[in-house]
């Protein structure tokens, strides 16, 4: 009887050690196909759908091209000031449809006297090319190029205003143009493996297993917080939402904290993502005035 017990232990423990390979090695060959195929194009959600014009909130508008360094040609529009032009603003927009699905959260801007260029990186809307990461920093120094060449903007200060993905752009591009004098982010995150992890853990339930996943899937390179404290002396206002559920207030607490001064951070209570211009809209307009003014604008 002993001698079988004793084959039955050596027996369960051999299985054990081959259940174990097994799964290590599926899960090595799992990491390794998503190493291959990778998940950054994953947070890109461009389509060419019409949603809104700025007419509909009673802006003017004219439908701009420029082209990047590349060679693509991207659209975008240029809303003029209303009354006596105070600086113009380029405008980072999320990470989802295309310009026209955004102008309603920035119609508020030309009404306070700011010029604003809106734009679509490449593969959305009506701009040429496939959107990639390094692409979005390349569109963006090509719309502030653009910006900066326009008449209306000529003797004024020019300030970026980035929303959701469009804040992570914003702040990467801003920390090498000196020409940017301030910079908005709004719901931004700190890099894209940390949003992909906190995104991934709600699907595999362990949060060292969604940071490895991210890890192998996810490429490194252009995140914002490696960035941010390049833009200092520029003043920066990181704004995040409550109730946030998408870029997670967190994210862009840890950004802000990476962030050189002159810098400010307002949490605002109760609002979700991209909530902030319609729930928030009046302290939103002082706050960001605020700091345009402290960038060099009257």
């Amino acid at each position: 009887m002993k001698g079988t017990n004793h084959g039955r232990a050596a027996w369960k423990t051999w299985w054990r050690r081959i259940k174990w390979t097994l799964r290590i090695g599926t899960a090595l060959v799992v990491i390794g196909y998503l190493k291959l195929v990778g998940f950054d194009s994953k947070f890109y959600y461009p389509d060419k759908k019409a949603y809104d014009r700025p007419e509909d909130y009673d802006l003017a508008y004219e439908d701009v091209w420029f082209p990047t360094s590349d060679g693509l040609k991207l659209h975008g529009w240029f809303l003029p000031a209303e009354g006596q032009p105070r600086g113009a603003v380029v405008h980072f927009h999320g990470n989802a449809a295309n310009v026209s699905g955004h102008v309603g959260l920035i119609d508020w801007l030309p009404r306070l006297g700011y010029h604003v260029l809106m734009f679509d990186y490449r593969g959305y809307g009506r701009s040429a090319g496939k959107i990639t990461r390094a692409g979005t920093i390349r569109d963006g120094h090509a719309a502030l190029d653009y910006a900066l060449t326009r008449p209306e903007a000529q003797g004024l200060p020019v300030f970026a205003y980035g929303q959701s993905l469009g804040g992570a752009v914003a702040i990467v591009v801003a920390a090498d143009r000196p020409e940017i004098r301030a910079v908005v982010a709004e719901s931004p995150f700190s890099s894209y493996r940390a949003i992909a992890a906190r995104h991934l853990v709600r699907l595999v339930r362990a949060q060292w297993l969604a940071k490895l996943l991210t890890a192998v899937t996810i490429s490194d390179g252009y995140d914002p917080i490696a960035a941010v404290s390049r833009l200092a002396p520029r003043p920066l206002l990181v704004i995040a939402a409550e109730n946030d559920q998408i870029c997670f207030p967190e994210l862009a607490q840890e950004l802000y904290s990476a962030a050189a001064e002159p810098k400010s951070y307002w949490l605002v209570p109760g609002v979700e993502h991209l909530g902030i211009s319609i729930d928030a809209r009046e302290e939103l307009t002082g706050r960001v005035q605020a700091l345009f003014t402290q960038g060099g604008g009257p």
